[in-house]
């Protein structure tokens, strides 16, 4: 079986091309600036190198189709016709809570992803232009959609739920749903395998740290706790997110800087965070380097950084009666040492040591980093939330034959 997954933004496509068979990677790619000018395609050839292609793409509908074309394009393709694809995997942020698990798109799921555009206005739009674009293009082919809230959806409601009045959260469905749970969930499964770890006695912490980034709180498989909210802008210090923040600032803030709701949400969701505290970038590595140049408003940023991952790292192993181990994955997770290595230290309490020496030596690979005398086992695992997507497509799928 070959499997598509295509994670649709408000102006971008990613996508991934699978043999199911022995979940090799036949394609991938990504088409960036649709509706914009010099709007392209990169393709990653299977040399490693990438070949970009400018096109006009005024909607997903051409975006996708041209995701398409380069399947097909008999110099860098991957198949020879649009009927090899079997099916087609959707990533979708916000599934809100109707939905705990993947489902086949019909046009109930297409509207209820709709109706939920409110608790994520650019994601889920996107998502569901990428989906009606294949429904276009190819109308015969089965989809799935994968929801990022899902691995999130067994968290306990005194966990879940914010202490405001309950009948906001019956009319409003107000609550913590929590984000990346497609990376989560390949993370905290992926490292019980290599520690040789009963996926169903074990505790814990997932740590996804790229620019969007959120911690985890894993009991025997299944989610407790989780550091975003009602949307991503909750929980850690991001790139350009400020995190958790009193309710009450965002309200003076508005009243002082005289900004409207989505207008102040706008300002928390991408002027602020590591971008905000530095005014260089909101990409670590950028800041990493002004550190080390001696810039003070860079350095603080890391440290503030560093120790919001640290105290979610300690409230969640409170919260799971302890930890067997930590995960480090995303952009951040697996390549940022400095981050890696100030996030656990002072933890040494709970049992976690890391091994400073291994750990400056790991980029993107799946290792250990934590010393052989550690209690709490850390382990820098790299993401790959498409082949979650692939496999609940295929699974999904052969179910509904």
């Amino acid at each position: 079986m070959k499997v598509l997954v295509l994670n649709c933004g408000s102006s971008s496509i990613k996508y991934k091309l699978y043999n199911m068979d022995n979940e090799a990677v036949l394609a991938q790619g990504g088409v960036e600036r649709i509706g914009l000018d010099n709007a392209f395609i990169k393709v990653k050839l299977t040399n490693g190198e990438k070949k970009q292609i400018m096109a006009d793409l005024p909607t997903h509908k051409e975006g996708v189709s041209l995701v398409f074309k380069c399947l097909l394009d008999p110099e860098f393709g991957a198949i020879k016709d649009l009927k090899e694809i079997d099916a087609v995997g959707h990533r979708i942020v916000q599934g809100g809570d109707k939905y705990n698990k993947s489902v086949i798109v019909d046009k109930q799921v297409e509207q209820d992803i709709e109706e939920l555009c409110d608790l994520a206005p650019v994601h889920n739009a996107g998502h569901l232009k990428g989906i009606r674009a294949v429904d276009a293009l190819m109308p015969t082919t089965p989809q799935v959609c994968v929801f990022d809230n899902a691995f999130h959806s067994t968290m306990p409601d005194y966990a879940y739920l914010y202490a405001i009045p309950y009948e906001l959260y019956e009319k409003y469905h107000i609550r913590r749903y929590g984000f990346h749970g497609t990376s989560h969930r390949y993370v905290s499964q992926r490292v019980c395998e290599i520690l040789g770890l009963d996926v169903n006695n074990s505790r814990i912490i997932t740590c996804h740290i790229g620019n969007g980034a959120s911690v985890a709180a894993v009991l025997n498989g299944k989610v407790i706790d989780t550091s975003m909210g009602l949307t991503p802008l909750a929980g850690l210090m991001m790139g350009s997110r400020c995190g958790d923040i009193d309710a009450s600032a965002v309200t003076y803030l508005m009243d002082k800087l005289g900004k409207k709701p989505q207008e102040m949400a706008d300002y928390l969701n991408k002027q602020s965070g590591v971008l905000g505290i530095t005014g260089i970038s909101s990409d670590m590595r950028d800041v990493e380097n002004a550190a080390q140049e001696g810039n003070k408003r860079a350095k603080l940023a890391l440290e503030m950084y560093d120790y919001r991952i640290k105290k979610y790292i300690g409230a969640y192993a409170a919260a799971l009666g302890g930890v067997d181990a930590i995960v480090f994955t995303a952009g951040v997770g697996e390549n940022q040492t400095g981050t890696r290595e100030q996030a656990c230290a002072g933890l040494e309490f709970l049992g976690i040591k890391i091994d400073k020496a291994k750990n400056a030596t790991i980029h993107g690979e799946e290792a250990i980093i934590s010393t052989p005398d550690s209690k709490v086992k850390v382990v820098v695992v790299p993401t790959d939330e498409e082949i979650v997507i692939a496999r609940d497509t295929k699974e999904l799928v052969e179910k509904a034959k």
